[in-house]
């Protein structure tokens, strides 16, 4: 399989090779990435986008393909080029969108997906996302589209292709790309063949997951918690994506595993005090602490620090500083989780702004996106180690998404833990408004956050990429994680159609 894999490769890079046009170029990197194979063509697409990003005053300037357009756009900035909204016709001809487009299903889906890449204060995208969505949704209500594509749209619908997971994109898309006519089959057999293996990685990883998992879980023997080895490895797939990255993603599932122990303990079961004794050793951080820690954790505390010192171990001689960081991140996320408990305890209501400092920390999306970093080999270079140490902005916004979705889904589904107030109540008590309107404020935020990475991700060095690729990843795994309310991570049935198609069914070649 490997073999045959490696001899298809060396076709599709010939393919690169010979395509001139950029029409062509862009139509070939996208299906890469449909496909879930772009990152065998990682050399070759950053060359076809660098020739695509100066060829923007030739070939589209004057192209009037809006499907094409908008593709260029999205995959320019997707790859931290900077365009402008205003390039190329993607207005589809004058001021305003042209009603001619209403009925070019392929135009308005690349527009909408393409327009949320969004930044802060581009109003033309929010134009955009308004039109196409409202002429995608009638097409879909009056059931005009036909398959393929009435999936696909029903996908962006529900999370735009920015946003939507790729290995979960790749599930599908590989049987909807056969059904075209014009697929190629060098392609579809590539894509086939490196899902399974890739698939193969991961269901190795995962049952040493499982299997560490189980004897943690036996040995805390903290059974309130959430028992869920398979959703903790899931987190990690689109965040480290790469091949290479088998060690960081075995220590963000393991890091997820013992964070969930101590989210589960200040949220379910622990006293205050019980909290703040837990804390107070954790910020010693040593084993002669665990005298001050309550019995039932004391076994947990000191599994903490083993796990961490394995951690550390793993790590090659030049990497170990980096543990220095991890461990006051993580010990940040237990001083964090006792102001929640404190709020709790004292039935102080805080502003939304305090609630959303301490609460976008708790959902821990942060902190994982700067594990993830510090493990990722290949990727983890030491400037952008330095530049995530600095927590930017899209971190935090990373971290926003993770907390506002986990906190709207909890409000759907009219479950709060123990007494501790949600994004969504302190929003309603301090703006005097409903549930439901404070929840609608806060997917508004959502996608503000989700602007706010995007231009993060342009801003920063190129060299920085594969730490914004992170963060991107990570976000998109929370997204459907929440998608219309429900809370995959708690009730592991939300996705197990997901987990099915990424774990158990191999794709027949």
């Amino acid at each position: 399989m490997r073999e045959r894999a490696d001899q298809l490769n060396e076709q599709v890079r010939r393919v690169f090779e010979t395509t001139t046009s950029m029409t062509d170029a862009v139509t070939l990197v996208d299906t890469l990435k449909h496909l879930g194979i772009d990152l065998r063509f990682r050399e070759e697409i950053d060359s076809v986008l660098g020739r695509v990003h100066r060829d923007e005053d030739l070939e589209f300037a004057t192209s009037d393909d809006l499907h094409i357009v908008a593709l260029r756009f999205r995959l320019l900035r997707q790859h931290g080029y900077w365009v402008s909204a205003d390039d190329g016709n993607t207005n589809g001809g004058g001021g305003s969108f042209s009603t001619v487009l209403c009925g070019k299903t392929r135009d308005l889906l690349s527009l909408y997906n393409a327009a949320h890449m969004a930044i802060p204060g581009e109003e033309a995208l929010d134009e955009a996302i308004a039109f196409a969505k409202q002429h995608l949704e009638a097409a879909v209500n009056k059931g005009e589209l036909k398959s393929p594509m009435a999936e696909q749209v029903s996908r962006a619908l529900d999370i735009p292709l920015p946003r939507f997971m790729p290995r979960v994109e790749t599930t599908y898309y590989m049987a909807e790309y056969e059904q075209e006519e014009t697929h190629d089959a060098v392609l579809l057999e590539l894509a086939k063949l490196d899902f399974n293996l890739v698939r193969a990685v991961h269901l190795k990883e995962l049952t040493d997951i499982s299997l560490w998992w189980k004897a943690l879980y036996d040995e805390v023997n903290l059974t309130y918690c959430r028992d869920r080895p398979v959703e903790m490895y899931f987190w990690t797939l689109d965040t480290l994506p790469w091949h290479e990255c088998s060690r960081a993603r075995i220590v963000l599932a393991k890091v997820i595993g013992l964070a969930t122990f101590m989210d589960d303990t200040f949220d379910v079961h622990a006293t205050f005090e019980d909290g703040q004794r837990f804390d107070q050793a954790m910020q010693r951080w040593e084993e002669s602490a665990v005298s001050v820690v309550p019995d039932y954790l004391r076994a947990l505390y000191l599994q903490t620090l083993k796990h961490f010192n394995e951690f550390e171990a793993m790590l090659k001689p030049h990497e170990k500083h980096r543990m220095v960081y991890l461990i006051k991140e993580y010990k940040m996320q237990s001083r964090h989780y006792v102001q929640e408990a404190r709020w709790s305890n004292e039935k102080n209501m805080p502003t939304f702004k305090e609630h959303r400092e301490v609460s976008a920390m708790t959902s821990f999306v942060a902190a994982m996106c700067l594990i993830a970093l510090i493990f990722a080999e290949g990727q983890a270079t030491e400037e952008a180690i330095e530049w995530a140490l600095g927590m930017p902005d899209m971190y935090f916004a990373s971290g926003e998404i993770g907390r506002f979705l986990n906190d709207v889904a909890s409000y759907k589904m009219g479950k709060n833990k123990k007494d501790v107030a949600s994004s969504v109540e302190c929003y309603a008590q301090e703006h005097g408004v409903t549930g439901d309107e404070a929840a609608e404020a806060i997917a508004e935020m959502v996608e503000l956050a989700w602007r706010r990475i995007n231009k993060g991700a342009l801003e920063m060095g190129r060299a920085l990429l594969p730490a914004a690729r992170i963060v991107t990843g990570m976000s998109s795994t929370v997204e459907v994680m929440y998608l219309g309310g429900r809370d995959g991570y708690t009730f592991g049935r939300d996705i197990k159609d997901i987990i099915v198609r990424l774990f158990v069914d191999p794709v027949p070649v």
